[in-house]
Protein backbone atom coordinates (compact mmCIF):
# COMPACT_ATOMS: atom_id res chain seq x y z
CA UNK A 1 0.00 0.00 0.00
CA UNK A 2 1.42 3.37 -1.00
CA UNK A 3 1.98 6.17 1.48
CA UNK A 4 -0.88 8.20 0.00
CA UNK A 5 -3.37 5.34 0.27
CA UNK A 6 -2.20 4.52 3.80
CA UNK A 7 -2.64 8.17 4.75
CA UNK A 8 -6.13 8.22 3.25
CA UNK A 9 -7.07 5.03 5.10
CA UNK A 10 -5.99 6.62 8.39
CA UNK A 11 -8.19 9.63 7.67
CA UNK A 12 -11.22 7.57 6.66
CA UNK A 13 -10.94 5.26 9.65
CA UNK A 14 -10.41 8.17 12.04
CA UNK A 15 -13.51 9.82 10.62
CA UNK A 16 -15.80 6.80 10.95
CA UNK A 17 -14.37 6.11 14.42
CA UNK A 18 -15.25 9.61 15.63
CA UNK A 19 -18.64 9.49 13.91
CA UNK A 20 -19.61 6.32 15.77
CA UNK A 21 -18.37 7.72 19.07
CA UNK A 22 -20.53 10.80 18.58
CA UNK A 23 -23.60 8.89 17.42
CA UNK A 24 -23.52 6.39 20.27
CA UNK A 25 -23.15 9.19 22.80
CA UNK A 26 -26.30 11.04 21.78
CA UNK A 27 -28.55 8.39 20.26
CA UNK A 28 -29.34 6.23 23.35
CA UNK A 29 -29.48 9.19 25.76
CA UNK A 30 -31.68 11.31 23.50
CA UNK A 31 -34.12 8.51 22.69
CA UNK A 32 -34.50 7.69 26.39
CA UNK A 33 -34.99 11.39 27.23
CA UNK A 34 -37.56 12.00 24.50
CA UNK A 35 -39.32 8.74 25.28
CA UNK A 36 -39.70 9.89 28.88
CA UNK A 37 -40.93 13.42 28.15
CA UNK A 38 -43.06 12.64 25.10
CA UNK A 39 -43.42 8.99 24.08
CA UNK A 40 -41.54 6.15 22.48
CA UNK A 41 -43.56 6.70 19.32
CA UNK A 42 -42.37 10.28 18.92
CA UNK A 43 -38.81 9.26 19.72
CA UNK A 44 -39.10 6.77 16.86
CA UNK A 45 -40.49 9.44 14.56
CA UNK A 46 -37.55 11.76 15.24
CA UNK A 47 -35.03 8.99 14.64
CA UNK A 48 -36.82 7.93 11.46
CA UNK A 49 -36.35 11.48 10.14
CA UNK A 50 -32.59 10.92 10.14
CA UNK A 51 -33.14 8.09 7.65
CA UNK A 52 -35.45 10.28 5.59
CA UNK A 53 -32.59 12.77 5.37
CA UNK A 54 -30.12 10.07 4.39
CA UNK A 55 -32.52 8.84 1.74
CA UNK A 56 -32.93 12.35 0.35
CA UNK A 57 -29.15 12.80 0.20
CA UNK A 58 -28.80 9.92 -2.24
CA UNK A 59 -30.43 12.05 -4.92
CA UNK A 60 -27.77 14.75 -4.45
CA UNK A 61 -24.55 12.85 -3.72
CA UNK A 62 -23.42 12.23 -7.30
CA UNK A 63 -23.99 15.87 -8.27
CA UNK A 64 -22.24 17.20 -5.17
CA UNK A 65 -19.25 14.88 -5.64
CA UNK A 66 -18.98 15.87 -9.31
CA UNK A 67 -18.75 19.55 -8.37
CA UNK A 68 -16.57 19.62 -5.26
CA UNK A 69 -14.96 16.18 -5.32
CA UNK A 70 -15.32 13.27 -2.92
CA UNK A 71 -13.27 15.05 -0.27
CA UNK A 72 -15.44 18.15 -0.53
CA UNK A 73 -18.60 16.05 -0.23
CA UNK A 74 -17.27 14.42 2.95
CA UNK A 75 -16.33 17.80 4.42
CA UNK A 76 -19.64 19.49 3.55
CA UNK A 77 -21.77 16.58 4.73
CA UNK A 78 -19.93 16.21 8.03
CA UNK A 79 -20.00 19.95 8.70
CA UNK A 80 -23.77 20.03 8.12
CA UNK A 81 -24.23 17.05 10.43
CA UNK A 82 -22.08 18.67 13.12
CA UNK A 83 -24.02 21.96 13.05
CA UNK A 84 -27.39 20.20 13.18
CA UNK A 85 -26.26 18.05 16.10
CA UNK A 86 -24.97 21.09 17.96
CA UNK A 87 -28.32 22.84 17.56
CA UNK A 88 -30.20 19.83 18.93
CA UNK A 89 -29.16 20.88 22.44
CA UNK A 90 -30.57 24.40 22.03
CA UNK A 91 -34.08 23.65 20.74
CA UNK A 92 -37.09 21.86 22.12
CA UNK A 93 -40.15 20.04 20.87
CA UNK A 94 -40.70 17.17 18.47
CA UNK A 95 -41.10 19.45 15.44
CA UNK A 96 -37.72 21.15 15.94
CA UNK A 97 -35.99 17.87 16.72
CA UNK A 98 -37.47 16.29 13.60
CA UNK A 99 -36.33 19.15 11.38
CA UNK A 100 -32.78 18.98 12.70
CA UNK A 101 -32.82 15.19 12.46
CA UNK A 102 -33.55 15.58 8.75
CA UNK A 103 -30.39 17.68 8.33
CA UNK A 104 -28.38 15.24 10.46
CA UNK A 105 -29.41 12.45 8.12
CA UNK A 106 -28.77 14.52 5.01
CA UNK A 107 -25.25 15.34 6.17
CA UNK A 108 -24.55 11.71 7.00
CA UNK A 109 -26.00 10.62 3.67
CA UNK A 110 -23.56 12.93 1.89
CA UNK A 111 -20.44 12.11 3.91
CA UNK A 112 -20.75 8.35 4.35
CA UNK A 113 -20.91 7.43 0.62
CA UNK A 114 -17.85 9.63 0.12
CA UNK A 115 -15.87 7.61 2.66
CA UNK A 116 -16.97 4.37 1.00
CA UNK A 117 -16.11 5.83 -2.42
CA UNK A 118 -12.52 6.32 -1.25
CA UNK A 119 -12.21 2.74 0.01
CA UNK A 120 -13.68 1.00 -3.02
CA UNK A 121 -11.30 2.95 -5.24
CA UNK A 122 -8.37 1.02 -3.71
CA UNK A 123 -6.75 -1.72 -5.83
CA UNK A 124 -8.35 -5.18 -5.62
CA UNK A 125 -5.59 -6.64 -3.43
CA UNK A 126 -5.83 -3.80 -0.88
CA UNK A 127 -9.61 -3.33 -0.82
CA UNK A 128 -10.59 -6.19 1.56
CA UNK A 129 -8.19 -4.99 4.25
CA UNK A 130 -9.32 -1.38 3.82
CA UNK A 131 -13.00 -2.28 4.13
CA UNK A 132 -12.42 -4.57 7.10
CA UNK A 133 -10.45 -1.96 9.04
CA UNK A 134 -13.23 0.52 8.23
CA UNK A 135 -15.77 -1.81 9.88
CA UNK A 136 -13.48 -2.36 12.86
CA UNK A 137 -12.92 1.37 13.37
CA UNK A 138 -16.68 1.84 13.39
CA UNK A 139 -17.13 -0.92 15.96
CA UNK A 140 -14.44 0.49 18.27
CA UNK A 141 -16.11 3.89 17.98
CA UNK A 142 -19.42 2.29 18.96
CA UNK A 143 -17.80 0.99 22.16
CA UNK A 144 -16.26 4.34 22.98
CA UNK A 145 -19.49 6.18 22.32
CA UNK A 146 -21.53 3.80 24.46
CA UNK A 147 -19.09 4.24 27.35
CA UNK A 148 -19.03 8.03 27.08
CA UNK A 149 -22.79 8.11 26.63
CA UNK A 150 -23.19 6.29 29.93
CA UNK A 151 -21.00 8.88 31.66
CA UNK A 152 -22.96 11.75 30.09
CA UNK A 153 -26.42 10.25 30.66
CA UNK A 154 -27.18 12.63 33.54
CA UNK A 155 -26.08 15.89 31.93
CA UNK A 156 -28.29 18.42 30.17
CA UNK A 157 -28.94 17.89 26.48
CA UNK A 158 -27.19 21.18 25.75
CA UNK A 159 -23.96 19.86 27.25
CA UNK A 160 -24.41 16.45 25.63
CA UNK A 161 -24.86 17.81 22.12
CA UNK A 162 -22.05 20.33 22.58
CA UNK A 163 -19.69 17.42 23.21
CA UNK A 164 -21.07 15.61 20.16
CA UNK A 165 -20.64 18.77 18.05
CA UNK A 166 -16.95 18.95 18.98
CA UNK A 167 -16.47 15.28 18.10
CA UNK A 168 -18.08 15.69 14.69
CA UNK A 169 -15.93 18.72 13.95
CA UNK A 170 -12.97 16.42 14.64
CA UNK A 171 -14.50 13.91 12.22
CA UNK A 172 -14.85 16.63 9.60
CA UNK A 173 -11.24 17.74 9.89
CA UNK A 174 -9.65 14.31 10.28
CA UNK A 175 -11.30 12.66 7.29
CA UNK A 176 -11.13 15.55 4.83
CA UNK A 177 -7.52 16.47 5.70
CA UNK A 178 -6.15 13.05 4.75
CA UNK A 179 -8.23 11.83 1.82
CA UNK A 180 -7.54 12.78 -1.82
CA UNK A 181 -10.02 14.89 -3.75
CA UNK A 182 -11.39 12.09 -5.95
CA UNK A 183 -10.08 8.87 -4.45
CA UNK A 184 -7.68 6.65 -6.37
CA UNK A 185 -9.69 5.84 -9.47
CA UNK A 186 -8.28 6.95 -12.78
CA UNK A 187 -9.97 10.17 -13.90
CA UNK A 188 -10.65 10.27 -17.67
CA UNK A 189 -9.76 13.39 -19.60
CA UNK A 190 -12.65 15.66 -20.53
CA UNK A 191 -14.20 14.76 -23.86
CA UNK A 192 -13.55 18.24 -25.20
CA UNK A 193 -9.81 17.80 -24.67
CA UNK A 194 -9.94 14.66 -26.77
CA UNK A 195 -11.54 16.42 -29.70
CA UNK A 196 -15.00 14.97 -29.09
CA UNK A 197 -18.32 16.45 -28.04
CA UNK A 198 -18.36 18.25 -24.68
CA UNK A 199 -19.31 16.19 -21.64
CA UNK A 200 -22.76 16.49 -20.09
CA UNK A 201 -22.65 18.15 -16.67
CA UNK A 202 -23.91 15.94 -13.87
CA UNK A 203 -27.15 17.41 -12.48
CA UNK A 204 -27.12 18.44 -8.84
CA UNK A 205 -30.37 16.58 -8.20
CA UNK A 206 -31.05 13.30 -9.93
CA UNK A 207 -33.87 10.84 -9.28
CA UNK A 208 -31.96 8.28 -11.33
CA UNK A 209 -29.17 8.02 -8.78
CA UNK A 210 -30.04 4.40 -7.98
CA UNK A 211 -30.89 3.40 -11.53
CA UNK A 212 -29.03 2.78 -14.74
CA UNK A 213 -26.19 0.71 -13.28
CA UNK A 214 -25.52 -1.53 -16.27
CA UNK A 215 -24.39 -4.57 -14.33
CA UNK A 216 -26.23 -7.85 -14.44
CA UNK A 217 -27.66 -8.66 -11.01
CA UNK A 218 -27.10 -5.15 -9.62
CA UNK A 219 -30.76 -4.57 -8.80
CA UNK A 220 -30.96 -7.91 -7.00
CA UNK A 221 -28.00 -7.12 -4.77
CA UNK A 222 -29.05 -3.56 -4.03
CA UNK A 223 -32.48 -4.85 -2.96
CA UNK A 224 -30.73 -7.48 -0.85
CA UNK A 225 -28.75 -4.69 0.77
CA UNK A 226 -31.99 -2.91 1.69
CA UNK A 227 -33.38 -6.09 3.25
CA UNK A 228 -30.15 -6.66 5.17
CA UNK A 229 -30.36 -3.20 6.73
CA UNK A 230 -34.04 -3.84 7.44
CA UNK A 231 -32.98 -6.91 9.42
CA UNK A 232 -30.02 -5.14 11.05
CA UNK A 233 -32.01 -2.16 12.35
CA UNK A 234 -34.77 -4.57 13.36
CA UNK A 235 -32.30 -6.27 15.68
CA UNK A 236 -31.07 -2.97 17.11
CA UNK A 237 -34.60 -1.76 17.85
CA UNK A 238 -36.13 -5.13 18.73
CA UNK A 239 -33.54 -6.57 21.10
CA UNK A 240 -33.97 -3.93 23.86
CA UNK A 241 -37.73 -4.59 23.79
CA UNK A 242 -37.00 -8.32 23.92
CA UNK A 243 -34.66 -7.91 26.89
CA UNK A 244 -37.16 -5.83 28.85
CA UNK A 245 -39.89 -8.46 28.46
CA UNK A 246 -38.01 -11.78 28.51
CA UNK A 247 -34.65 -11.08 30.20
CA UNK A 248 -35.38 -8.37 32.79
CA UNK A 249 -32.32 -9.35 34.83
CA UNK A 250 -29.97 -8.09 32.10
CA UNK A 251 -29.46 -4.50 31.04
CA UNK A 252 -31.13 -3.71 27.68
CA UNK A 253 -27.73 -2.74 26.28
CA UNK A 254 -26.06 -6.04 27.27
CA UNK A 255 -26.53 -7.68 23.83
CA UNK A 256 -24.59 -4.87 22.16
CA UNK A 257 -21.56 -5.55 24.32
CA UNK A 258 -21.63 -9.19 23.20
CA UNK A 259 -22.01 -8.27 19.54
CA UNK A 260 -19.36 -5.56 19.79
CA UNK A 261 -16.74 -7.82 21.32
CA UNK A 262 -17.50 -10.56 18.79
CA UNK A 263 -17.08 -8.18 15.88
CA UNK A 264 -13.79 -6.84 17.24
CA UNK A 265 -12.38 -10.34 17.59
CA UNK A 266 -13.68 -11.93 14.38
CA UNK A 267 -14.12 -9.08 11.87
CA UNK A 268 -10.76 -9.09 10.14
CA UNK A 269 -9.59 -12.73 10.45
CA UNK A 270 -12.93 -14.37 9.57
CA UNK A 271 -13.67 -12.13 6.61
CA UNK A 272 -10.10 -12.40 5.33
CA UNK A 273 -10.22 -16.20 5.37
CA UNK A 274 -13.61 -16.51 3.68
CA UNK A 275 -13.20 -13.84 1.01
CA UNK A 276 -9.96 -15.47 -0.17
CA UNK A 277 -11.67 -18.84 -0.66
CA UNK A 278 -15.22 -17.92 -1.62
CA UNK A 279 -16.89 -15.42 -3.93
CA UNK A 280 -18.71 -12.39 -2.41
CA UNK A 281 -22.17 -13.88 -3.05
CA UNK A 282 -21.40 -16.98 -1.00
CA UNK A 283 -19.88 -14.93 1.83
CA UNK A 284 -22.98 -12.73 1.89
CA UNK A 285 -25.16 -15.86 2.10
CA UNK A 286 -23.16 -17.14 5.09
CA UNK A 287 -23.63 -13.81 6.87
CA UNK A 288 -27.39 -13.91 6.29
CA UNK A 289 -27.56 -17.54 7.45
CA UNK A 290 -25.88 -16.52 10.71
CA UNK A 291 -28.50 -13.81 11.22
CA UNK A 292 -31.28 -16.34 10.58
CA UNK A 293 -29.89 -18.67 13.24
CA UNK A 294 -29.69 -15.79 15.69
CA UNK A 295 -33.30 -14.78 15.08
CA UNK A 296 -34.41 -18.37 15.62
CA UNK A 297 -32.50 -18.45 18.93
CA UNK A 298 -34.13 -15.21 20.07
CA UNK A 299 -37.58 -16.47 19.15
CA UNK A 300 -37.36 -20.07 20.37
CA UNK A 301 -35.36 -19.67 23.56
CA UNK A 302 -35.88 -16.09 24.69
CA UNK A 303 -33.81 -16.62 27.87
CA UNK A 304 -30.36 -15.19 28.70
CA UNK A 305 -28.41 -18.14 27.27
CA UNK A 306 -30.33 -17.99 23.99
CA UNK A 307 -29.78 -14.24 23.75
CA UNK A 308 -26.06 -14.74 24.27
CA UNK A 309 -25.87 -17.44 21.58
CA UNK A 310 -27.93 -15.36 19.18
CA UNK A 311 -25.71 -12.33 19.66
CA UNK A 312 -22.67 -14.42 18.75
CA UNK A 313 -24.13 -15.30 15.35
CA UNK A 314 -26.18 -12.22 14.44
CA UNK A 315 -22.92 -10.28 13.97
CA UNK A 316 -22.02 -12.49 10.99
CA UNK A 317 -24.17 -10.09 9.00
CA UNK A 318 -21.98 -7.09 9.83
CA UNK A 319 -18.77 -9.11 9.60
CA UNK A 320 -19.48 -10.82 6.28
CA UNK A 321 -22.36 -9.25 4.35
CA UNK A 322 -21.36 -5.59 4.52
CA UNK A 323 -17.73 -5.79 3.27
CA UNK A 324 -18.63 -8.54 0.74
CA UNK A 325 -21.32 -6.34 -0.74
CA UNK A 326 -18.86 -3.45 -1.04
CA UNK A 327 -16.37 -5.72 -2.83
CA UNK A 328 -19.06 -7.02 -5.17
CA UNK A 329 -20.01 -3.45 -6.14
CA UNK A 330 -16.36 -2.44 -6.65
CA UNK A 331 -15.75 -5.42 -8.94
CA UNK A 332 -18.92 -5.13 -11.01
CA UNK A 333 -19.55 -1.41 -11.34
CA UNK A 334 -17.50 0.48 -13.96
CA UNK A 335 -15.35 3.32 -12.65
CA UNK A 336 -17.40 6.06 -14.28
CA UNK A 337 -20.52 4.81 -12.48
CA UNK A 338 -18.95 4.40 -9.07
CA UNK A 339 -20.34 7.64 -7.60
CA UNK A 340 -23.82 6.63 -8.72
CA UNK A 341 -23.31 3.19 -7.18
CA UNK A 342 -22.30 4.74 -3.86
CA UNK A 343 -25.47 6.82 -3.89
CA UNK A 344 -27.54 3.75 -4.76
CA UNK A 345 -26.00 1.77 -1.91
CA UNK A 346 -26.87 4.49 0.56
CA UNK A 347 -30.38 4.88 -0.86
CA UNK A 348 -31.22 1.23 -0.31
CA UNK A 349 -29.54 1.25 3.09
CA UNK A 350 -31.63 4.21 4.20
CA UNK A 351 -34.80 2.68 2.79
CA UNK A 352 -34.15 -0.55 4.68
CA UNK A 353 -33.38 1.32 7.90
CA UNK A 354 -36.52 3.43 7.59
CA UNK A 355 -38.75 0.39 7.14
CA UNK A 356 -36.94 -1.63 9.78
CA UNK A 357 -37.05 1.07 12.46
CA UNK A 358 -40.77 1.59 11.98
CA UNK A 359 -41.76 -2.09 11.73
CA UNK A 360 -39.56 -3.60 14.46
CA UNK A 361 -41.75 -2.28 17.25
CA UNK A 362 -44.94 -3.08 15.34
CA UNK A 363 -43.91 -6.72 14.84
CA UNK A 364 -42.87 -7.02 18.48
CA UNK A 365 -46.24 -5.70 19.68
CA UNK A 366 -48.10 -7.85 17.16
CA UNK A 367 -46.38 -11.03 18.34
CA UNK A 368 -47.53 -10.28 21.88
CA UNK A 369 -51.07 -9.49 20.77
CA UNK A 370 -51.32 -12.74 18.82
CA UNK A 371 -49.90 -14.75 21.72
CA UNK A 372 -46.84 -15.89 19.75
CA UNK A 373 -43.79 -14.87 21.83
CA UNK A 374 -40.83 -14.42 19.55
CA UNK A 375 -43.02 -14.25 16.46
CA UNK A 376 -41.25 -11.10 15.30
CA UNK A 377 -37.94 -13.00 15.26
CA UNK A 378 -39.46 -15.88 13.28
CA UNK A 379 -40.53 -13.44 10.57
CA UNK A 380 -37.01 -11.98 10.47
CA UNK A 381 -35.48 -15.47 10.27
CA UNK A 382 -37.64 -16.40 7.27
CA UNK A 383 -36.65 -13.18 5.49
CA UNK A 384 -32.94 -13.80 6.19
CA UNK A 385 -33.11 -17.37 4.85
CA UNK A 386 -34.84 -16.18 1.70
CA UNK A 387 -32.14 -13.57 1.10
CA UNK A 388 -29.38 -16.14 1.64
CA UNK A 389 -30.94 -18.38 -1.01
CA UNK A 390 -31.13 -15.46 -3.44
CA UNK A 391 -27.43 -14.77 -2.86
CA UNK A 392 -26.56 -18.39 -3.63
CA UNK A 393 -28.76 -18.45 -6.72
CA UNK A 394 -27.14 -15.24 -7.98
CA UNK A 395 -23.68 -16.67 -7.33
CA UNK A 396 -24.46 -19.72 -9.49
CA UNK A 397 -25.67 -17.53 -12.34
CA UNK A 398 -22.62 -15.25 -12.17
CA UNK A 399 -20.22 -18.20 -12.07
CA UNK A 400 -21.63 -19.50 -15.33
CA UNK A 401 -21.49 -16.03 -16.82
CA UNK A 402 -17.87 -15.44 -15.76
CA UNK A 403 -16.81 -18.80 -17.22
CA UNK A 404 -18.43 -18.03 -20.56
CA UNK A 405 -17.03 -14.54 -21.07
CA UNK A 406 -13.20 -14.68 -20.89
CA UNK A 407 -12.85 -16.07 -24.42
CA UNK A 408 -14.94 -13.26 -25.88
CA UNK A 409 -13.10 -10.67 -23.83
CA UNK A 410 -9.70 -11.99 -24.88
CA UNK A 411 -10.76 -12.02 -28.51
CA UNK A 412 -11.71 -8.38 -28.20
CA UNK A 413 -8.28 -7.57 -26.75
CA UNK A 414 -9.81 -5.75 -23.76
CA UNK A 415 -10.47 -8.32 -21.03
CA UNK A 416 -10.95 -5.84 -18.19
CA UNK A 417 -13.31 -3.60 -20.12
CA UNK A 418 -15.37 -6.52 -21.35
CA UNK A 419 -15.98 -7.72 -17.81
CA UNK A 420 -16.71 -4.22 -16.53
CA UNK A 421 -19.34 -3.60 -19.19
CA UNK A 422 -21.38 -6.72 -18.38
Amino acid sequence: MTTERRRALIGVNAGIFLAHIGNYIWFPVFVASLGGTDSGFWAGVVMCMTYVGRLLATFFYEGVAARIGVRGAVFAGTALEAVALGLMGFVGGVAAYSALALFIGFGSGTAFPGLKNILVSYPDDERPKALSTFQMAAQIGLFGGALLGGLLAGVELRTLFSVVFAIFIGFCLASSAFIPRDGFRSVPEPAAAQGTAPTVRTPLFSTAVFKGIDVRGATRYFLLSAVFWFLSIGFIVGIPLHMERFVPGWAPSAPFWVTGLTVLVLQYPLFKVLIKRLDPGTVMAIGLAGMALAFLAFGAGRGPAWVFVGCLTVVLGDILFVPSFDIWVARKVPEERLAKAMGAMHFFRSAGNMAGSLLAGVLFDLSGTLGVPGGNWYVAAVVAVGCALVCLAGRTAETGQDEAEPADAEAAGEPEKAVADV
